[in-house]
């Protein structure tokens, strides 16, 4: 596929993104997420065990819970970014995410990890002049190693 020079800056910036949002929540700097989510995006992590629901609520879920995990780490890869033809400020992508998370389970297990593997299927949309994500729901590829007590529906 041949990509005009806008095209090419557009993917990027949407890469930017995804990546600005993996390095967010991996430090646990939540109010980052503001300058990746627009402000009324819904967001679907029931794949995974987590909530749905506009941001500001699922914010709030990810700032009260990711605390419990010692390290966390967002691997992402397969870009696969569709600009939409007839809007240019708008598209779709669906990124692999290999998700290593790290639980002290007290002295018995201090270090448990455990994996997980996702995609996130995601909306974006060009608002005054940046890239946001207007939509976001996780498919759930696998677990591996995960505590007893985190159940993950099955997809």
């Amino acid at each position: 596929m041949k990509y005009s020079l806008q095209q090419i800056s557009d993917r990027l910036e949407i890469e930017d993104l995804i990546v600005e949002y993996a390095d967010a929540i991996d430090t646990q700097a939540f109010d980052r997420l503001d300058q990746v989510f627009m402000p009324d995006a819904f967001i679907d992590y029931t794949a995974m065990a987590g909530p749905k629901g506009q941001y500001p609520e699922v914010k709030q879920f990810l700032r009260d819970s990711l605390p419990a995990f010692k390290n966390t780490q967002h691997m992402l890869g397969n870009y696969q970014i569709k600009l939409d033809k007839a809007d240019d400020c708008r598209a779709t992508g669906k990124i692999m995410c290999f998700n290593p998370m790290e639980l002290d389970l007290g002295p018995v297990q201090p270090n448990n990890i455990f994996f997980l593997g996702l995609w996130y299927v995601d909306e974006y949309v060009k608002h005054q002049g940046q890239w946001r994500i207007s939509k976001r729901m996780e498919i759930k590829s696998y677990d591996f190693n995960t505590p007893d007590y985190i159940q993950f529906p099955d997809n």
